[in-house]
């Protein structure tokens, strides 16, 4: 196990596309057991097929070996309830983006588990700061030095979709996170084999905050005749050497979600 990031064991909240995701990279790439928790046993089995699938897959391809492929499925293990990652070193939440939902988990994690483990949230725009402070004991406060440690371990570790494929990680750190916090979360992400960038905790932190208005604009041209759909994307593609229009993106994009829910 590195040395540097320190997890010994994760604990990742959420069978999704993007839970199962993290999974499958900390498990192949990083090496360490994972503990898997969802609370529909639906998802959790469907995303454990998934997973399988991709192993398999990589196999096929030579990109492992059965053996690794075995021995990563190993890492593995469903947990049905939340107090079961109190051996875990992190923990990623990776559930749906509602604020109170996610604050809610913080507050469970907080108050579980030891004030060592990492908390970290898979969010895409939601404030991490609101999330950390969601940890703060009950009576006290972000002034309080136990309302300080416990909030310091909070972070943000925006994993791409489809994580096995996409390269990239963002680290958001909340006003309250701590440098240690921010080092081994950095060091824990290139673990599992992802480039690393960093942005302050503003909404849609880089990469949402300029995807979204492109995106956006791309829309209103097509709604206001400027151009039909296949000349906007053409034009970025072949102008600007987009890999893929923003409308073809924004479609891609909204089919990837709808397949977590099905």
């Amino acid at each position: 196990m590195s040395i540097v990031h320190g997890v010994k064991k994760l604990g990742v909240i959420g069978a999704g596309q993007m839970g199962l995701g993290i999974a499958f990279v900390s498990a192949v790439h990083a090496k360490v057991p994972v503990l898997l928790h969802d609370r529909s046993a639906a998802q959790v089995k469907s995303g454990l097929s998934l997973m399988d699938k991709l192993l398999a897959k990589d196999v096929s391809k030579g990109k492992i070996s059965q053996e690794a492929a075995n021995e990563a499925r190993d890492r593995v293990t469903v947990v049905d309830v939340l107090h079961k990652f109190r051996d875990a070193d992190m923990v990623v939440e990776a559930v749906s983006e509602n604020l109170g939902l996610k604050q809610g988990i913080f507050r469970s994690l907080s108050a579980e588990l030891s004030p060592k483990t990492i908390l970290a949230t898979n969010t895409s725009s939601i404030s991490i700061t609101k999330i950390a402070a969601a940890t703060i004991p009950e009576g006290k406060t972000a002034a309080d030095e136990e309302g300080r440690e416990s909030a310091a371990r909070v972070v943000g570790l925006h994993f791409f979709n489809p994580v096995p494929v996409m390269k990239l990680v963002e680290l958001i750190a909340a006003v309250q996170t701590s440098k240690e916090t921010l080092d081994r979360a950095r060091a824990f992400a290139i673990a599992c084999g992802k480039e690393v960038t960093s942005s302050q905790d503003v909404p849609g932190f880089v990469a949402n905050a300029l995807l979204m208005p492109f995106i956006n604009e791309a829309i209103m041209c097509l709604e206001k005749g400027v151009a039909t759909r296949d000349d906007i994307d053409k034009t970025l593609k072949l102008g600007m050497n987009h890999p893929m229009g923003p409308l073809q993106l924004g479609q891609s994009r909204r089919e990837s979600r709808h397949a977590a829910f099905i």
